[in-house]
């Protein structure tokens, strides 16, 4: 069967998102002709063009003038004229571009600049020792950012670099309003995206579309692409899979997505996907379908045979990297800071070494679902021969290690394998601060080619990490930082606010610890999450263990995912937030380290209760 594979606008555009090179990977040596196409990128590349910027100056009409809406039609022409040999550049063809680009006169340049007349932000991005070259993909990313700007506060509020219509999607108890957005008169966005849906079904000519939906910013666009394609070409049948499909649509009874969509597919998708073909080409009934949802007599049926459903992806799977356009993707660095810069910069291969999380106990977690409860490693040999095929596919030696947390264990192993085969490959992923990652681990890591890691210190008190079940301590998870710090690895932490039963002094404590690992150098940036409690995590499932109480709500009909709750212990965390990004982004630049945590807030807080050398005596 001829599949065509697509990631929907948006993701991020410096690298393929995995999930249609893995199932690809699983679906061609079965005999499947699989095509791939990666829509975000495609979209990205139309809106970043001549054409666009004379499509995005046509749309705009009069209104209110925003400050980026204003630059882009003051310098519209200049735009024009420039956006071209910049996307060029990001790609990586036009290096000698570099030295126009620094001379600060041949970009337009707009609001998104103004942080660099800045003269503490032009001592952090010295400090961080951006390179020419990085510094000319900044000042390019920055110009970028100004477009996308304009096209969000002029033309369409939806629309990111990064995602598309996420907050009509993001836990939608109904589908109301995604089918009103896909009923209205298409935005400029909109238009690009219909046109890519056509231009794909000419070339490829599909007997079955597949659309991953990793998150809640990729769903309008999807639909909105499976809306085309069904007006194209009545029948056709689209399946959509991926993260979204498994924690948002668990409970799914709107049968209104299936005007779009044939299948929905949870948890791993290659055994579904499989059985969809197996059931289209006549060799399997409807009874044979796995984890899968379809609409029969117009309402919602989930279907799972039950001998089926048991098998999981083959480990011997090899993600196909090399039909997408790999020469094409953007890399970007919209902060100087060096640890920002791994997400959006670069072409990273992106592979995992275990399915599922080897803790999956933490409690604000989805532990209930598959891709965290059930933790199955693969073997070393396999990683070993994964990485040198993918190696060859993309010529990138490159790779982003996307576990929900690299086991110590199986990162010894391959990290002595590696340097055993003298296979020289750049990598980072996510662990645990776990007491396993010893400073003998890490420096073998770093000799590895490990070059960052980033890790969830989440509410970085005692009393929070032993409530959410985290597995450690602070005092080890300054141990564990210092020693990657000290083998030359960068740390990037994840921090929560909001917690349940979280107090304002637990936050002061919490930004006291983080400020500490900071002045220490053991993390180089961090960000702060606000708390959401979803139905799959073990503090839904037992919401009085943790003094929170749940109001009734009316039953979902579609995405059903983050809930809101009552914390026992009234606290002001939005306040609390802002107080927290501010300093947070002022230690990543590396200001303020000696200030007194109050101020950073508008009204009085409580003094830390944390020791000001707590860090430093671990250490």
């Amino acid at each position: 069967m001829r599949v065509l594979l697509i990631t929907p606008p948006m993701v991020q555009i410096n690298a393929p998102y995995p999930a249609t090179p893995c199932l690809a990977g699983f679906l061609e040596p079965q005999g499947h002709d699989v095509r791939q196409a990666d829509a975000a990128l495609m979209l990205a590349l139309r809106l970043f063009s001549r054409q666009g910027v004379i499509s995005i100056r046509k749309a705009l009409k009069a209104r209110s003038r925003p400050a980026s809406v204003r630059h882009f039609l003051h310098h519209s022409r200049a735009i024009a004229d420039t956006i071209e040999p910049v996307i060029q550049f990001l790609q990586g063809h036009s290096p000698s571009l570099e030295i126009r680009i620094l001379s600060r006169k041949f970009l337009p340049e707009g609001p998104r600049f103004a942080p660099l007349q800045n003269a503490a932000t032009n001592r952090s991005a010295t400090a961080n020792s951006l390179s020419k070259r990085d510094f000319a993909t900044h000042l390019a990313s920055l110009y970028l950012d100004d477009l996308a700007d304009a096209i969000r506060d002029g033309l369409d509020s939806r629309f990111e670099l990064a995602r598309y219509g996420e907050k009509l999607a993001a836990s939608a108890p109904s589908f109301e309003g995604i089918a009103a957005a896909l009923r209205r008169k298409p935005t400029l966005v909109d238009a690009l995206i219909e046109t890519l849906a056509h231009d794909l079904i000419d070339q490829h000519h599909p007997q079955l579309v597949g659309f991953t939906l990793p998150f809640p910013g990729n769903v309008y666009g999807a639909l909105r692409m499976a809306q085309a394609m069904k007006c194209a070409v009545p029948g056709i049948p689209i399946v959509m899979g991926g993260g979204y499909v498994n924690t948002e649509l668990r409970s799914l009874s709107d049968p209104r997505i299936f005007d779009y969509t044939d299948y929905l597919t949870l948890d791993d998708g290659e055994l579904p996907l499989l059985r969809i073909i197996d059931h289209l080409e006549g060799r399997a009934a409807t009874s044979d379908l796995v984890r899968t949802f379809i609409r029969p007599k117009r309402r919602v049926q989930y279907i799972s045979s039950p001998q089926k459903s048991i098998i999981h992806t083959p480990k011997s799977t090899i993600p196909r990297f090399s039909p997408l356009p790999l020469k094409n993707y953007i890399s970007m660095i919209e902060s100087p800071n060096p640890m920002h810069r791994i997400w959006s910069c670069g072409h990273w291969n992106k592979l995992m070494l275990a399915h599922g999380c080897y803790w999956h106990r933490c409690a604000f977690c989805d532990t209930q679902l598959d891709y965290i409860q059930r933790y199955s490693p693969t073997s070393v040999s396999l990683l070993i021969q994964q990485i040198v095929t993918v190696i060859t596919q993309t010529g990138r030696t490159g790779f982003h290690f996307i576990d929900e947390a690299m086991p110590p264990a199986l990162l010894r192993a391959l990290c002595t394998e590696l340097i055993k085969r003298k296979l020289r490959i750049t990598w980072w992923g996510n662990i645990r601060f776990d007491k396993a990652f010893t400073s003998e681990l890490a420096k073998l890591m770093a000799k590895a080619g490990c070059i960052a890691v980033t890790g969830g210190l989440e509410a970085a008190t005692n009393r929070l990490l032993s409530l959410l079940d985290k597995g450690f301590t602070l005092d080890q998870a300054a141990k564990v930082t210092h020693d990657f710090a000290e083998a030359g690895i960068l740390v990037h932490a994840y921090l929560m606010y909001g917690c349940p039963s979280q107090t304002e002094q637990d936050t002061v404590d919490s930004l006291e610890f983080v400020r500490q690992l900071f002045e220490a150098g053991c993390i180089q940036s961090a960000y702060w999450h606000r708390f959401a409690l979803t139905i799959h995590s073990p503090i839904f499932k037992n919401p009085n263990h943790y003094g929170i109480q749940i109001p009734r709500r009316p039953k979902p009909t579609f995405a059903c995912n983050e809930i809101p709750f009552t914390d026992s212990i009234p606290c002001d965390h939005d306040f609390l937030g802002r107080g927290l990004r501010k300093a947070l982004y002022n230690y990543m630049n590396h200001v303020g380290l000696d200030f007194a945590l109050q101020e950073w807030f508008d009204i009085p807080v409580p003094a830390p209760t944390l020791p000001t050398d707590f860090v430093m005596v671990l250490i």
